[in-house]
């Protein structure tokens, strides 16, 4: 097995831990995965509305926005991936008891008009979605729409 050291790191690695470049003599690039790896999340965190912007422009282009219908329509129409999809929500189901129970008591909450949906805390969208700081305070929630309820969730994974 052959090595090489990452210019990075300096540590001697064996090359399959090394992405593979054409341009480079050796065919491997001079930086290690791991190296690589940290260097990319660090220019995504350091550059986040750039890469989110990015994201989303990407996300828009019409052969992608075709292929999530399409692949949507597959799991609504494939038996196997019903059935998978299924067994995926169930699992989800049984490992997050709490949140499940926090979700449930929120949405008859709302139903029932003990609880009501405000605009988005931060931006002020209408549409807005119930999000939990602590699940077991089921109708103690904040209300954010989509993206900052996303944003908030990422945050809080980064804690």
């Amino acid at each position: 097995m052959n090595h090489k050291t990452c210019f990075k790191c300096s540590t001697k690695k064996p090359t399959t831990e090394f992405y593979k470049h054409r341009a480079m003599g050796d065919g491997y690039m001079g930086k290690c995965k791991e190296c690589t790896k940290r260097d990319v999340r660090e220019n995504r965190n350091a550059n986040i509305e750039e890469w989110r912007e990015y994201d989303r422009e990407r996300a828009s282009l019409p052969h992608r926005v075709a292929q999530r219908k399409e692949i949507a329509e597959r799991w609504k129409r494939d038996p196997q991936l019903k059935k998978r999809r299924k067994e995926l929500s169930k699992s989800w189901q049984e490992r997050n008891t709490i949140k499940r129970a926090a979700h449930i008591i929120t949405g008859n909450a709302i139903r029932d008009g003990k609880l009501l949906r405000q605009s988005c805390e931060v931006c002020g969208d209408k549409r807005s979605e119930a999000h939990h700081d602590d699940y077991t305070r089921p109708l103690n929630v904040k209300w954010l729409c989509k993206l900052h309820h996303t944003a908030r969730h990422v945050e809080l994974r980064e804690l």
